[in-house]
């Protein structure tokens, strides 16, 4: 392949927003299917920071609502009821591995978000916190702090337990004004 289609190549990778190994393969016409071809790895950078800089978006204009308390509050013996669920469905056979719990605490973090957010209760900002660890022969203090209105902000927690680990999950509802 010829520098210049390579250059050509790379440009539009890039304004895809991905970088190619086009140094290691070549870009080759599709052979017939006996042969064996090589191949073009892409990994994409669309969610590294400083790629979006250079797209201008409109400013979005919004007015103030003048609304300082929620019109419903946030329900939580229902998120408790949710947090119940979810960590007793992901974790009630499994045992304690480091990495297992480390993916699982991603996804049940990603799973409580989403069950939450579909009781579409307006103008929360919903945070997750899921904590799993060993079960043996220790304590564990878990402490959060941040600006709270007791007002309008809550919190809901719980703890799980089987043979092999724990996990505590906390969900924090924060009202935006």
């Amino acid at each position: 392949m010829s520098d210049t289609a390579k250059d050509k190549a790379a440009r539009l990778l890039k304004k895809r927003g991905s970088v190619s190994s086009l140094s290691s393969h070549e870009v080759r016409p599709r052979e017939s299917l006996n042969k064996p071809r090589d191949s073009m790895s892409t990994v994409s950078y669309i969610d590294e920071p400083g790629h979006h800089d250079d797209i201008t978006r409109p400013a979005v204009q919004m007015e103030n609502t003048y609304q300082l308390g929620p019109v419903r509050r946030f329900p939580v013996a229902t998120v408790n009821n949710i947090l119940k669920d979810v960590l007793t469905s992901y974790l009630q056979e499994e045992k304690y591995e480091a990495e297992l719990c480390r993916q699982m605490t991603k996804t049940i973090s990603e799973v409580v978000k989403a069950r939450v957010k579909d009781l579409m209760i307006p103008r929360y900002k919903i945070i997750v916190l899921i904590y799993i660890g060993q079960l043996s022969d220790q304590s564990v203090r878990a402490g959060s702090r941040c600006i709270w209105n007791p007002a309008s902000d809550t919190f809901s927690s719980y703890t799980f337990k089987n043979s092999s680990l724990f996990a505590l999950a906390n969900v924090y509802a924060v009202y935006y004004e």
